[in-house]
């Protein structure tokens, strides 16, 4: 009901002062994202090859029977 948005965890205020005096911090965040998650955009060509490329895989590929 009440909150209060005055308050600011320790945490928060370490890691505000540790990205002051280290913005190189944030540099390699922001590459490290980009690495990992951000992909170039897919060729649809390409993609619906692959998908029709694709070979069925039978339901029990161990079974020898």
């Amino acid at each position: 009901m009440f909150k209060n948005t005055q308050y600011v965890s320790d945490f928060t205020l370490f890691m505000d002062d540790y990205l002051v005096k280290n913005p190189e911090v944030a540099q390699g965040q922001l590459e490290g994202r980009a690495l990992l998650w951000d992909k170039a955009p897919l060729d649809l060509d390409e993609h619906l090859r692959a998908i029709a490329s694709k070979v069925q895989q039978k339901p029990y590929p161990y079974q020898t029977n």
